[in-house]
């Protein structure tokens, strides 16, 4: 038997999916705003010491912000699945896994699980590279039918 030609073929395991380049973005913007306020606070000759530190700290604070944005992804093994969003990880079982959707309009991939629940997972997310989070979303399906009790779902085109 074999699969359909819209199957992907399946990753070598560990496989780890997150938006590489909203990340580039967000660290990028992040590195940025934190060189210039500090290039500023630094050339304002008539601000105290304290002012200039606390400049710096709110540039600290924007990257520290940018960076928590750039967190999530989701990695794939042979026992599992791990998720990380922006403030919680989630480790899950293959078995776990009833679904996989990427729908027309999703803001990231919604995991189904057994127990009722649906998980977001930020690590897939189509904001500006569609194509490849429908990519990483179908992968993610396959693995998630391949190794556990997933059933077919619909993924945006496919």
């Amino acid at each position: 038997m074999t699969a359909p030609a819209s199957r992907p073929e399946l990753p070598v395991l560990p496989v780890t999916f997150r938006p590489t380049l909203t990340r580039v973005v967000l660290l990028t913007v992040g590195l940025a705003m934190f060189v210039v306020i500090t290039v500023v606070a630094l050339a304002l000759e008539k601000l105290s010491a304290g002012e200039r530190t606390s400049f710096i700290f709110v540039a600290l604070l924007f990257f520290g912000v940018l960076a928590l944005l750039s967190r999530p992804k989701v990695v794939a093994d042979e026992t599992g699945v791990m998720v990380v969003n922006l403030t919680r990880t989630r480790r899950l079982a293959w078995a776990e896994i009833l679904r996989v959707n990427l729908r027309v309009g999703d803001p990231w991939v919604f995991l189904d699980l057994s127990d009722g629940t649906s998980l977001p997972a930020l690590g897939i997310q189509p904001g500006i590279a569609k194509e490849q989070a429908i990519r990483d979303a179908r992968t993610l399906r396959a693995l998630a039918e391949f190794h556990g009790t997933g059933a077919d779902a619909g993924t945006e085109n496919g």
